[in-house]
C-alpha cells in the first residue's frame, strides 16, 4: 500500500546529519539527493524523504507541517483514476499524472493536496516512458 512517505524539516541540515547517524545503524543510507529534499532507503529505493519545510504561506502553513505519502498504483491507468478521483473530491492539483524520469525512467506518478494539506501522491514503478 505505502511506496514511500516525506516529512519536512525546520533545519534540513541537522535532520539529515541525525537521520544519516540514526538510519544508518539500521542499514540504511541516503540514496538521493537534490538538496532540498534527501531521501533514505537502500539503494535504487528511497522509502523516506526529508525535505525543507515551506515557508508557512501556502495550504500546508499552520501548526502542522505538511506531510508527502505515495501509494503503490498498479498501472498508468490506477495514477490517473486515482487523481481524477482526488480532484472530483475537491483535491489541490498539485502535479498532473506523468513520468518523472528525475526520479528514475519508469517512475509515474500524480500528487495532490488533501483537505488538510498533506501532499499525497499515486506512483507506479513500472511504466515505460513515452
Amino acid at each position: 500500500m505505502i511506496d514511500h512517505f516525506g516529512i519536512n524539516c525546520a533545519d534540513l541540515p541537522a535532520a539529515a546529519a541525525f537521520y544519516d547517524k540514526a538510519l544508518g545503524v539500521l542499514g540504511f543510507e541516503r540514496v538521493m539527493d537534490f538538496g532540498v529534499a534527501l531521501g533514505y532507503g537502500t539503494p535504487g529505493h528511497p522509502d523516506f524523504w526529508i525535505s525543507t519545510q515551506p515557508d508557512g504561506s501556502g495550504p500546508s502553513s499552520g501548526p502542522n507541517r505538511e506531510v508527502h505519502i505515495a501509494f503503490v498504483a498498479e498501472s498508468a491507468d490506477a495514477v490517473r483514476a486515482f487523481f481524477d478521483a482526488a480532484v472530483s473530491v475537491g483535491a489541490e492539483v498539485l502535479h498532473e499524472p506523468r513520468h518523472w524520469p528525475e526520479y528514475h525512467d519508469h517512475y509515474f506518478g500524480a500528487f495532490v493536496r488533501d483537505p488538510d494539506g498533506n501532499n499525497v501522491e499515486a506512483v507506479c514503478h513500472t511504466v515505460a516512458p513515452g
